[in-house]
C-alpha cells in the first residue's frame, strides 16, 4: 500500500516556493522549508504537485526551477500604483506639518509644554468637528434606528478585533489562523507562545465587554479600565499591581473626563489618544484603548470599531506624534477612515455611498477565483490559508499582499448558501465544504 503523504505538507512546500516569485530550485525549497526532507523525497513531492497542478516547472537539468501555479484561466493581477487611497489614508494639511516634525532630530523638534488631558475639557473640547459626529452617527446606526446594545458584536466582528487589534502589535497569526484558534483550540503552525496567549488575553476581555452581567455596567470607570489591563495582560487576578498604578498615578482625572464625555464618537477617540499613554507608556495600554474605544458603541448598539485595514505604521506614528508633539491629528482622521471601513463591513448599509473598493474591484477575479478553488477542493482553515500565502507570495506585488491576503479569508468566512452563487458555487458543494472546514 503506497504511503499516504500529508497534506499538510505539501500545502508546506508550495507555501515555500510562494517566496521565490521568480521561481525556485530544489536547493532553495529545502531551505525555505520547516519540516526535514531529504533532496530525493523533495523532488518525489515537487513532481507530485507539479502532475497535480499546483506547481509548474521551468528550465533543464541544474536549472530547473519550481513556482507556484496560477489558478485556472486565471491572469496575472494587474500591477498597483504607488498610491491606493483605498487602502492609505490621504495625509490631511495638518497631518503633513506633524510629518515633517516628527521627521526632524530629535533635538530640533519644537517643545511641546500643552498638557493634552488637563487641556481638554468633556463637551466643550471636541477632536472631532460637529459635522463628522453627525455623520459617523447616520453611519454607525441601523437603518431600524437605535438599537439594544450590543446589537452589532457578533462573532465577525469579535474575530476581527481581535485579529486587528493583535496584528498592531506584531502579532503574526493571519486572520484564518486566529479564526481556527479560536474555534479549535490549535495553534497555527510553530507561532511563538506570546502570540497565542496575546489572542486569548483579547478574547478573555471582549467576553468581558459583551458579558450579559456587566454589558450594562462597563464604562469609563476604575473597574472596567483595570480588568481590561489584567485580561489583556495576562496577569492574576491576585496581582493588585495595576489596581494601585491606577490610584497613584493620577488616572483617575482621565476616567472622568471620558465618563463625561456626551457624544459616543468623541469618547471613542479621547480613549484612543489619552489611554495609551498611561503608565509610562506600558504597551499594554495600546489594546486597552483599542478595546474601551468600543465601550460607547457597545454601550448604544452602534457599528463597533475593528481597526480592519488600519495600517500599523500609521497607526504608531499617530501614537507617536501625540506623545512627542501633543499633536492627535493623526490619529483623529485614522480614526474616522476606521469606522467608515467598519460600518461598510458590519453595517446593515453594507456600502457606505458613493464609495468603491477599489482594491476589490481590480483583484476581483483572483479573489474569486481562490474563493472558489478552496471550496471546490474541500480545503480545511490550514490548508486554505497555505494556499491563499503561497498564492499571493508568488502572484501579487509585496505592498499587496497582506491586504489581499485578509480580504480572500474575510470572503471565505463571510461565504453562506444565500451568497456562493457569486462564486459559482453550488449549495451542495458549499454544505460538503463546511464539513471540511
Amino acid at each position: 500500500m503506497p504511503k499516504q503523504i500529508p497534506e499538510t505538507e505539501l500545502d508546506a512546500i508550495v507555501e515555500a516556493i510562494g517566496q521565490f516569485p521568480e521561481g525556485a530550485a530544489v536547493s532553495e525549497v529545502r531551505g525555505a522549508l520547516d519540516i526535514e526532507l531529504s533532496r530525493r523525497t523533495l523532488q518525489r513531492r515537487l513532481a507530485r504537485l507539479v502532475k497535480a497542478g499546483r506547481l509548474e516547472t521551468f528550465g533543464e537539468g541544474r536549472a530547473q526551477r519550481y513556482r507556484v501555479s496560477p489558478l485556472p484561466d486565471e491572469a496575472s493581477p494587474p500591477a498597483t500604483t504607488e498610491t491606493d487611497d483605498d487602502v492609505v489614508v490621504p495625509p490631511s494639511a495638518g497631518r503633513r506639518d506633524t510629518q515633517v516634525e516628527a521627521e526632524q532630530p530629535i533635538q530640533t523638534r519644537p517643545i511641546c509644554s500643552l498638557d493634552l488631558l488637563a487641556a481638554y475639557q468633556p463637551n466643550r473640547t471636541f477632536y472631532l468637528d460637529e459635522s463628522t459626529r453627525c455623520r459617523l452617527r447616520e453611519l454607525g446606526q441601523s437603518l431600524d434606528g437605535p438599537q439594544p446594545a450590543r446589537t452589532h458584536a457578533h462573532p465577525r466582528w469579535m474575530i476581527d478585533l481581535i485579529w486587528n487589534s493583535s496584528r498592531l502589535e506584531g502579532n503574526t497569526y493571519s486572520l484564518l489562523e486566529t479564526c481556527q484558534f479560536l474555534h479549535t483550540g490549535q495553534p497555527a503552525g510553530s507561532k511563538g507562545d506570546h502570540e497565542i496567549q496575546m489572542i486569548m488575553n483579547h478574547k478573555a476581555a471582549i467576553d468581558l465587554l459583551l458579558s450579559g452581567d456587566s454589558v450594562n455596567e462597563i464604562a469609563f470607570n476604575h473597574e472596567t479600565i483595570c480588568k481590561l489591563q489584567v485580561l489583556l495582560s495576562g496577569k492574576p487576578w491576585a496581582d493588585s499591581r495595576f489596581s494601585e498604578r491606577i490610584q497613584i498615578q493620577g488616572v483617575a482625572p482621565l476616567l472622568l473626563k471620558a465618563h463625561a464625555i456626551a457624544d459616543p464618537f468623541e469618547q471613542a477617540v479621547f480613549a484612543l489618544v489619552h489611554v495609551p499613554h498611561l503608565h509610562a507608556f506600558e504597551p499594554i495600554n495600546q489594546r486597552v484603548s483599542r478595546l474601551a474605544a468600543n465601550i460607547p458603541f457597545i454601550r448604544m448598539g452602534l457599528v463597533p470599531l475593528s481597526f480592519v485595514d488600519v495600517p500599523e505604521n500609521l497607526y504608531a506614528n499617530g501614537l507617536l506624534r501625540i506623545s512627542e508633539l501633543n499633536r492627535p491629528d493623526l490619529l483623529r482622521d485614522l480614526f474616522v477612515w476606521a469606522y467608515e471601513r467598519s460600518c461598510r463591513r458590519y453595517s446593515t448599509a453594507q456600502q457606505l455611498p458613493g464609495e468603491r473598493d477599489l482594491f476589490g474591484m481590480q483583484y476581483r477575479e483572483p479573489i474569486r477565483k481562490l474563493v472558489s478553488n478552496v471550496v471546490h477542493a474541500h480545503m480545511s482553515k490550514p490548508r486554505a490559508t497555505a494556499r491563499i500565502k503561497a498564492f499571493a507570495l508568488g502572484w501579487v506585488p509585496v505592498n499587496d499582499q497582506q491586504r489581499f491576503i485578509e480580504i480572500v479569508e474575510t470572503e471565505l468566512l463571510s461565504l453562506s448558501e444565500g451568497n456562493v452563487a457569486r462564486y459559482h458555487i453550488r449549495p451542495t458543494e458549499f454544505r460538503n465544504w463546511q464539513q471540511s472546514w
